[in-house]
């Protein structure tokens, strides 16, 4: 651990050398793929001309080629053979995304994140004790692709448990076949009876799916906070989604200051960042995960040919689309999260939200597409007519789950209002797999909360914002509750 510290402390000093030397052997590394001859892989002999030749590219674009992959066809975006993928969704054409974990993948960047997770907390706290008990890791299931025999998809968190080294699997509860059970009900309940007699001194997961842990775990030992059944707790690694909303159900759980809590930036595409202070917030970005990282600034993001910054050009407190180049086979791949730098030397980031308007207060990743598709099928089957609405996360209070609140406008109202409100539910369900599994058996997300607003709602909010006309436009969603708060303390009383 103090050896791989002098390293990071290196590409701390030497970030720009450090990314040059990843981006010269991304690029020569896959000169012989169908996508380096392509590009011409062989005669790039700058970052310059490698963005002239690749365009920027998202999910839709590698599609065809990731699709070939899944059917077990080799040497198309990557070199070695790909046998995992990570599934996830939030695509506006796709329920799932199927991102390509090549073994370089595996070890240089995810593998290499988590153990970088420990020698960071361990560098900053010396005297820490994780060892002495067992992490319980909280992560996804995993299955066999019926594509073809030698490729497996499932969340990434199953694909890392699936193929941990030994010493990892021995600090590791519960056991892989509890851990990566599919019904998700099931898994909570068997962790929470397999777990709560072990000694456990670091918990690693999404916060909204350990809420529902820890709460099972009280239920079942009839404790009051998690410190009465794992005496020895110190440590929970989080990421996934803002743990900010979280952090005072925490305290109330685990009631101790010399809990520490550390956050991670660990995407389906990569993993980019870990916290290496004290403070929240902000994450150092890894340089030598096998990555290339560029940035493009928002203003520019709709632009044809935009011109993206390197780590040299970027400035504080500016929000930026990530892309990245991987070891996987993404090529200038814009994964949909925008950041800003809180800090330039080291480089520190936030994460800012995504490139779209979205709601992922609970790893639910519901885009406008989503919204616009459930909401068109819910006024067709009830009649009714929308002017305007937005909607945002109403968080986990006490024993009460999570939900998505809606204001809408109607222009004319549904037949049957309760109807509309169980088909807008059934039809996000449908079309997006991760708001379906929040929303089973109301684990983490119950019914829609849907308010009527008063004819003129919306467009007094934005008189009293002075946005009214030319370019303006009501947020559709949001990740946070600042539009809906501010809309209903302007609505009547009318449900």
């Amino acid at each position: 651990m103090k050896k791989r510290i002098h390293q990071i402390e290196l590409f701390m000093k030497y970030p720009n050398e450090v990314q040059e030397e990843w981006f010269e052997q991304l690029i020569s590394g896959a000169e012989s793929t169908e996508w380096g001859r392509k590009y011409q892989y062989k005669s790039i002999e700058n970052l310059n001309q490698f963005k002239e030749r690749v365009p920027i590219q998202n999910y839709d674009t590698l599609k065809p080629y990731i699709e070939r992959m899944l059917l077990g066809e080799k040497n198309v975006l990557w070199p070695s053979e790909i046998r995992w993928f990570a599934k996830s969704s939030g695509t506006t054409n796709d329920r799932s995304k199927f991102i390509p974990v090549s073994e370089e993948a595996l070890e240089e960047c995810h593998f290499k994140g988590g153990k970088d997770l420990l020698t960071i907390y361990f560098n900053n706290r010396p005297n820490a004790r994780m060892f002495t008990g067992k992490i319980l890791t909280l992560g996804g299931s995993h299955q066999v692709s019926q594509l073809s025999a030698e490729t497996s998809f499932g969340d990434l968190s199953a694909v890392i448990m699936k193929n941990l080294p030994l010493w990892a699997e021995f600090h590791r509860t519960p056991d892989l076949d509890i851990a990566l059970l599919e019904n998700f009900e099931e898994k909570i309940e068997k962790i929470a009876y397999a777990t709560k007699d072990v000694n456990v001194t670091s918990i690693s997961g999404v916060p909204t799916w350990n809420l529902v842990l820890f709460k099972r775990i009280l239920e079942i030992t009839g404790k009051k906070n998690l410190l009465e059944v794992w005496p020895n707790l110190e440590m929970y690694f989080h990421g996934a989604v803002n743990f900010t909303p979280y952090r005072e159900q925490f305290k109330n759980l685990i009631p101790s200051d010399e809990m520490y809590y550390l956050e991670n930036y660990n995407a389906s595409e990569g993993f980019f960042g870990i916290q290496d202070t004290k403070e929240p917030g902000d994450m150092l970005l890894m340089l030598d995960y096998g990555i290339f990282y560029e940035f493009l600034p928002l203003e520019h993001l709709h632009d044809e040919n935009p011109t993206t910054l390197t780590l040299d050009e970027v400035e504080l407190d500016k929000n930026y689309a990530l892309i990245i180049t991987t070891n996987a086979g993404l090529w200038r791949y814009m994964i949909g999260d925008t950041i800003k730098f809180s800090s330039l030397s080291p480089f520190r980031i936030q994460v800012t939200g995504r490139t779209k308007h979205f709601i992922n207060a609970f790893g639910e990743e519901v885009i406008i597409d989503n919204a616009e598709r459930a909401l068109e099928e819910a006024c067709h089957q009830t009649g009714a007519i929308i002017r305007e609405y937005t909607a945002a996360p109403v968080y986990f209070n006490g024993d009460q789950c999570g939900a998505h609140e809606w204001i809408i406008e109607f222009e004319k109202k549904p037949a049957e209002f309760e109807r509309f409100v169980d088909l807008l539910d059934e039809t996000l369900r449908r079309i997006n797999s991760d708001y379906d599994a929040k929303r089973f058996k109301d684990l983490a997300l119950r019914r829609p909360i849907v308010r009527r607003a008063p004819e003129g709602t919306f467009f007094n909010w934005m008189k009293e914002k002075g946005k009214l006309g030319g370019q303006h436009k009501v947020p559709r969603l949001a990740n946070n509750r600042e539009y809906v708060d501010a809309i209903l303390k302007i609505m009547e009383p009318v449900g």
